[in-house]
């Protein structure tokens, strides 16, 4: 598809807040293109699981980093694997949602996870999404996109993922955790969320899933025809 060079592998970043269907539309987009896909944030997911289930606190950054430093994260065919358990359903509790952002902002925690998405990207073709791909992990990506959608529909999105797992859950109150969650990337010290400025903005709030990795696809194929990796 969109005439890939052999001898170049190929990178596609994309990036933007929580809740903008970026995991989704990375997983199709992969998967239409044949690329490897790369969950960051499923990865940060597993960590803040693992500090949870082990009753460190979130302020407590030497003992997060120390456990940190003890994990093993692997990636299976879409699978989220924590110390070889597959935990990807595990990872998307309402308590690792609200914990994610702090567990993220610790500099030492994004060091060692830059360096194993980076790892990943150069051993085959990838699709990574994240908040800091275009920006830290995949600077040099062929295509960036930061994907974002309104609040409102950001969070009317995560309550019908999440309703059947927790039925108490209220809309505003996920509206709520949203904007929180946006301040927190929005403003920690170490990589913040913001576009590449190379990067092409889709806001997604009036646009299917589809039309979405359409969109992305055919941006895909328009750039690597202007630059040949090869050139």
């Amino acid at each position: 598809m969109c005439g890939l060079k052999n001898d170049h592998f190929y990178q596609i970043a994309i990036d933007g807040p929580a809740g903008a269907g970026k995991s989704t539309i990375a997983k199709l987009l992969s998967t239409n293109l044949a690329f490897t896909y790369i969950d960051t944030g499923a990865m940060y997911r597993a960590i803040t699981y693992k500090i949870l289930k082990q009753n460190v606190l979130l302020d407590n950054e030497h003992a997060m980093i120390a456990l940190a430093n003890q994990t093993e994260i692997t990636i299976k065919n879409g699978r989220i694997f924590l110390d070889q358990e597959d935990v990807t359903e595990l990872i998307r509790s309402e308590k690792v949602t609200k914990g994610v952002s702090i567990v993220a902002s610790v500099k030492e925690i994004r060091e060692e996870m830059v360096r194993l998405q980076k790892r990943i990207s150069q051993h085959s073709h990838v699709v990574m999404d994240g908040r800091d791909i275009g920006t830290v992990v995949l600077s040099k990506a062929d295509l960036k996109v930061f994907l974002t959608a309104s609040v409102k529909e950001r969070a009317r999105r995560r309550f019908e993922e999440m309703r059947e797992q927790e039925p108490d859950l209220q809309l505003q109150a996920i509206e709520e955790q949203i904007r929180q969650r946006d301040f927190v990337d929005e403003n920690r010290e170490h990589d913040p969320l913001t576009p590449a400025n190379d990067a092409v903005h889709i806001d997604s709030t009036s646009l299917s899933i589809h039309e979405v990795v359409e969109k992305i696809t055919q941006l895909f194929c328009e750039k690597i025809k202007k630059n040949p990796a090869d050139e």
